[in-house]
């Protein structure tokens, strides 16, 4: 068997293996052990009453856009919760303190401003409800 042939096959099984990874695992919302609280003066006024959906964007994210629709739309059916999106671009001090290594990304937090939970990339409506709960109850 040719080199090329070898590496060709190389490449894509491990680009394949790449993209299955990232299909199963975007959007999950994953618990966070460690609770670390937000601190940042420019959201701690803006906090929901029981919980809040903290969501990192950029200006040219696609799905940033339908992950603010989501928010906002879960938001909507739940008194007390909030939705706080903010501009990684103009935030890097609090990205770098909490980890954020792309956009969209949304913290769960609980009403005292403790994260609880963490989605990478576009959430799905069901695991964000289902992390609600969990903060709600």
């Amino acid at each position: 068997m040719p080199t090329g042939l070898i590496i060709l096959i190389a490449v894509l099984g491990l680009s394949s293996a790449f993209g299955i990874y990232r299909r199963l695992t975007d959007g999950r919302v994953h618990e966070t052990p460690q609770h670390e609280h937000v601190a940042c003066l420019d959201i701690a006024n803006q906090l929901g009453t029981r919980a809040t959906l903290l969501q990192f964007s950029s200006a040219f994210c696609q799905p940033c856009k339908a992950t603010r629709v989501l928010l906002s739309d879960v938001v909507a059916h739940e008194p007390g919760v909030a939705h706080i999106e903010v501009n990684a671009e103009e935030h890097l001090d609090l990205v770098k303190q909490l980890g954020i290594m792309r956009t969209p990304t949304t913290l769960v937090l609980d009403h005292t401003g403790a994260i609880v939970g963490k989605a990478v990339g576009l959430p799905k409506r069901s695991e964000v409800t289902a992390a609600l709960t969990e903060v709600l109850v």
